[in-house]
């Protein structure tokens, strides 16, 4: 790999890194040693890159460090196209129509070399086969109340048949292959629960914001789930 190519992965592996990375753990990613990675980093700092580095800790990139013009590899190219076509597929309209447009961006702005990836792809994700149950929904305004963090009043279906009203706080909107699935705090229950968008007879949007920041709840519900997955985790 070249240097010029090594220093950019650096700042890539950092960027996508949430916490402190060890020069070994990105010498180990790029296949380098930890001498060499010492080294570019030293010189993305001399380029006043915003790398931050403890002893012992690690190598941080400091909050709002603007890239260079877009370069992407033959494989981040598949990515994205992949990417893209799962939420044509899968997502709401707005959501499909964001995913044409990011193609139509890349397209613009990668190399010719790789345009062909984009036009022609050697990746597909299979068509949907069966029609959407939840049609009547506005699931791009379900995403928006989401990140907006207000309440929501439905009518909801369980698997017998069975309907209760609740107010909610949602919070995610999930994308599965067959359903999709609104994710939120339910007052009735207190707790959280997955409510499929195919059974909600009824939604009320409401004004009101809840209380809790959307953040803390996801991170409440990932860390739930995986301790469902892991009991022996914690």
């Amino acid at each position: 790999m070249r240097r010029a190519d090594r220093l950019f992965e650096i700042v890539q592996i950092l960027r996508r890194t949430s916490g402190p990375l060890t020069a070994d753990a990105i010498a180990a990613e790029l296949e380098t040693s930890r001498r060499s990675v010492y080294r570019d980093i030293a010189a993305l700092v001399a380029q006043r890159v915003p790398i931050r580095g403890e002893a012992g800790i690690g190598y941080v990139l400091e909050r709002g460090f603007d890239m260079p013009p877009l370069m992407l590899t033959s494989d981040e190219v598949e990515a994205v196209v992949l990417g893209a076509q799962w939420v044509l597929v899968h997502a709401d309209e707005g959501l499909a129509r964001a995913a044409a447009d990011v193609l139509a961006k890349v397209a613009a702005i990668v190399p010719e070399r790789l345009r062909d990836q984009i036009e022609d792809p050697a990746v597909i994700t299979p068509p949907r086969w069966s029609e959407r149950l939840d049609a009547g929904v506005d699931v791009a305004r379900l995403r928006a109340w989401s990140l907006q963090g207000r309440k929501l009043h439905i009518r909801y279906a369980d698997q017998a048949g069975r309907e209760t009203e609740r107010t909610v706080w949602p919070f995610l909107v999930g994308y599965m292959d067959r359903v999709r699935m609104l994710i939120a705090w339910c007052e009735l229950r207190d707790d959280f629960r997955m409510f499929r968008t195919d059974r909600l007879s009824a939604i009320d949007y409401r004004e009101e914001r809840y209380p809790e920041r959307r953040a803390t709840l996801r991170r409440r519900w990932l860390a739930m789930i995986n301790q469902q997955r892991d009991p022996e985790a914690t």
